[in-house]
């Protein structure tokens, strides 16, 4: 509820500070209060829209919450104020790439596992092994990059633009008209910043997912080619077993808050039924 309520339920313009200060405080840093003031007003790009003192009541209040902890005239967010602000930044900024290395793993190893066992039963050379599985790899990982790169693009930016006609309507609902606007100028200005900062991380996801696919591709393959037969295929197929077996399904269990046995039945599955109809379609091909 804290979360929904910073960031939805602005009620003053302290509301917009306190999500400014816990996009901008980082864990085990203590800083003093004027130089983060002014840091945040550069960072918004809006000189003299957060005043000394509404600054100060706000910090007040972020300590009685228990989201910072104040001494020696410096500040430093707790370990609830650490955990909500990168609630936050995931939130608003989409720094964790969880759907892009989820993806770029699947994706990468299923890859791997077709051209693998394709090859294997129908008996291919090396040199046309290498260039199936470059030409296959190449293909899904700049698929998936563009995928990430316009179609997240264009969703992250639809959540955002929500996200602050959510928040400008409860801004408008502040009674004194000169802190309204003065609210209304300190979102426009964060939101300036957050739609650079989501186009940064969306590039990056992009990149990071289409790298993900083409390396948990290109491991195994390499593996079956340069490795002599059988244990080239056991090698390959022990390789991926190990990405989606501990690596994918672990990092979906941690990321998503599900047991880790759940996560892993789902992986393998969705990895045998893609497979499988793979080498259906390419037999009957």
């Amino acid at each position: 509820m804290g979360l929904l309520y910073l960031t939805f339920e602005v009620g003053e313009t302290r509301d917009i500070i306190r999500i400014l200060v816990l996009l901008s405080v980082k864990k085990g840093c203590e800083c003093e209060p004027e130089p983060l003031r002014k840091r945040i007003e550069h960072y918004i790009g809006c000189p003299r829209c957060v005043e000394p003192e509404e600054f100060e009541n706000t910090l007040n209040e972020l300590s009685e919450d228990g989201l910072i902890n104040r001494s020696d005239g410096k500040i430093a967010p707790t370990e609830k104020g650490y955990h909500l602000s990168e609630e936050l930044k995931n939130l608003l900024f989409k720094e964790e790439p969880v759907l892009e290395v989820v993806a770029g793993l699947t994706d990468g190893s299923i890859t791997a596992l077709i051209v693998t066992l394709s090859t294997f039963l129908a008996g291919l050379s090396s040199s046309l092994t290498v260039f199936t599985a470059a030409l296959t790899l190449s293909a899904v990982s700049m698929t998936n990059f563009s995928s990430f790169i316009l179609g997240g693009k264009t969703e992250d930016l639809a959540d955002l633009i929500s996200l602050k006609n959510l928040m400008e309507y409860s801004v408008n609902g502040i009674e004194d008209g000169e802190e309204r606007d003065k609210s209304l100028i300190l979102l426009k200005s964060l939101f300036a910043v957050l739609k650079k900062e989501i186009s940064r991380s969306n590039l990056f996801s992009a990149v990071l997912c289409g790298v993900t696919t083409f390396l948990s591709g290109i491991i195994p393959i390499s593996l079956f080619v340069l490795i002599p037969p059988p244990f080239g295929i056991i090698a390959s197929l022990v390789f991926v077993g190990i990405v989606v077996g501990i690596f994918l399904a672990r990092y979906r269990s941690k990321k998503m808050k599900v047991r880790w046995r759940v996560t892993l039945v789902e992986t393998v599955a969705l990895v045998i039924i893609s497979v499988a109809i793979a080498l259906l379609i390419g037999g009957f091909a």
